[in-house]
């Protein structure tokens, strides 16, 4: 008998190789097309050298489709040269404009930012789509230093300025200094069946102010005054009138970063987090439309080692598969991974989950947990950049085992993986509708280019979007809470589309299924606590749930 060993390892090479080549096959690559996508966006930060507060923090990134083609179209915010602010040779970057990129449906982009009227000049900081008169188009808040500016969609592929109307510009100064704006957060908050709104304010940048801590470096946050966020209940003529103090959510000096309103007690209500740049975080529980800070009781306002760091902003999502909605904050030290453990109470899970290791001094912006490869649980994607320096850092793609344990496989699914940047805002997005979650991030460093990484391969596991709209429109949607159950197992989700920094996400709930062919379940709970449940609804395919009609789209 010839070598026995000889047959037994050709035996197991018929069988594996198949095995293998199927597995290589099917994995997810991202590539980097914003070029041949036609996304040429450059950020400035008004000059060419990096040396204060507001030229470090970036900007943001809002999915949305403008004119109702079924295809999600791209904001993006840029800063620009200010006088007394930038140095002189920034001249060159003066009325730098935001870009809006209309999505062509073939795969490419068109420029269409001074056709639409949102060639805004601000320094833009977030922008937050909604249909604020339910006449079905998505208008845009955008959110800047300075004066905030609200535009109407006009239905015909303009938008126009009705920022006055509304009575959402906000102050002039706020602590004394330019009020700085960082984002919205819209959803009901009174139960009154008009939409109303939330801005967060970052601080009081005074750009005369050397720091007495670090002479030759840009200010420390914690140097700075705060300046109050902003809740505005909307009034039955469709103007705004700013309630903060009403509502009990006025905190003069805080340092907002992000604003993501989820039912985190599961109550019936939506409550706020608030992520704070070095103060504590934020947990304001809603009673009847009254609010109190639990962030210390519940557990969130600081990190596990009881560090207050330069919160950026939370992003949701069951993590382990427990039916519970936990918690992830990106931050400039290492972040923090919230469970949820029922009750209203959370513990950090930073250390063992392994984020803290993978993280550790990268400096976390964008963040996003979402399904990148459509296997049924969430993994995590994080931007990264120092500070105070202009210091690049590796993003991040860290994978999850389906029970909240997570290793960085970024370098593996694509060439943006191994290079530097100093990435700030980012966005989760299915630009081309194939079923899988492709990225865009904005970065700060000098090259200062976009990146549209699409998803190559994560569409071979099968999934389900779903958009939901309500008496409002989509705006009556945020903050529902979504369960989809398979044979395999039982999803939660939560429809909020702020759940990264600056940014908003494409504006569907997208669950990856792997290999399940159909959902046995879907229940949706909406905001106001009415609960739809519907049967076998197959997979592969984006569909529209409207309150009280049921599906009316496949």
């Amino acid at each position: 008998m010839k070598d026995p060993l000889k047959y037994i390892f050709y035996g197991l090479l018929c069988i594996c190789l198949p095995n293998l080549l199927f597995a290589q096959a099917e994995q997810v690559m991202y590539k980097d097309i914003a070029s041949e996508a036609g996304i040429e966006f450059k950020y400035t930060f008004g000059d060419y050298s990096y040396e204060n507060i507001l030229e470090s923090s970036g900007s943001g990134i809002t999915v949305f489709d403008y004119n109702n083609d079924g295809y999600m179209d791209l904001y993006m915010m840029n800063g620009t040269y200010l006088e007394g602010i930038s140095q002189v040779e920034g001249k060159v970057f003066e009325d730098t404009h935001n870009s809006l990129y209309k999505n062509n449906g073939d795969g490419t982009f068109t420029d269409v930012s001074k056709i639409s009227g949102l060639d805004d000049l601000h320094w833009s900081m977030a922008a937050g789509a909604i249909d604020l008169d339910n006449d079905g188009f998505q208008d845009l808040y955008l959110l800047n230093y300075g004066d905030n500016v609200f535009y109407h969609n006009n239905g015909n592929g303009t938008f126009s300025d009705i920022t006055d109307k509304l009575g959402l510009k906000g102050p002039e100064k706020l602590n004394g200094h330019t009020k700085w704006s960082i984002g919205v957060s819209f959803w009901d908050y009174n139960s009154d069946g008009l939409t109303d709104a939330m801005v967060g304010n970052f601080l009081a940048f005074d750009p005369e102010y050397v720091s007495t801590q670090t002479p030759g470096m840009m200010p420390h946050p914690s140097e700075y005054k705060g300046q109050a966020s902003m809740l505005y209940k909307q009034n039955t003529d469709g103007t705004f009138k700013e309630v903060s103090k009403e509502a009990k959510l006025f905190f003069p000096d805080s340092k907002c970063m992000g604003l993501t309103v989820f039912d985190y007690d599961d109550d019936g209500d939506l409550d706020i987090f608030q992520a704070n740049d070095h103060q504590k975080n934020f947990l304001f529980r809603n009673d009847q439309g009254k609010y109190k800070d639990v962030g210390v009781a519940s557990g969130v306002a600081v990190n596990s080692q009881g560090d207050i760091t330069g919160s950026m902003h939370a992003t949701l999502g069951d993590v382990d598969g427990d039916g519970l909605i936990d918690i992830f904050v990106s931050d400039l030290k290492y972040g923090a991974l919230y469970h949820n453990l029922g009750n209203g109470l959370y513990e950090d899970i930073t250390e063992s989950s392994g984020i803290a290791r993978l993280m550790d001094r990268k400096g976390g912006w964008g963040a996003a947990l979402y399904d990148y490869d459509n296997d049924g649980d969430l993994d995590l994607i994080t931007a990264n950049g120092t500070a105070e320096e202009l210091i690049l850092q590796y993003p991040l793609l860290l994978e999850n085992d389906g029970k909240g344990r997570f290793k960085d496989v970024g370098k593996v699914h694509g060439e943006y993986f191994s290079s530097k940047r100093s990435g700030r805002g980012l966005a989760v997005w299915d630009y081309d509708n194939d079923g899988d979650m492709d990225l865009v991030i904005s970065h700060v460093d000098l090259e200062a280019s976009a990146t549209l990484l699409r998803n190559e391969g994560g569409n071979k596991n099968n999934w389900l979007g779903l958009t939901l709209e309500g008496e409002q429109g989509l705006a009556s949607g945020i903050g529902a809470k979504i369960s989809l159950s398979t044979s395999g197992k039982k999803q939660v989700f939560v429809n909020q589309w702020t759940t990264g920094y600056l940014s908003n996400k494409d504006p569907r709930v997208h669950a990856g299924l792997g290999k399940e062919s159909i959902v046995d379940e879907l229940k949706i709970i909406w905001p106001d606590g009415k609960e739809e449940v519907f049967n076998n609804i197959k997979v592969n395919q984006y569909i529209k749930v409207v309150k009280d009609k049921g599906i009316v789209s496949q």
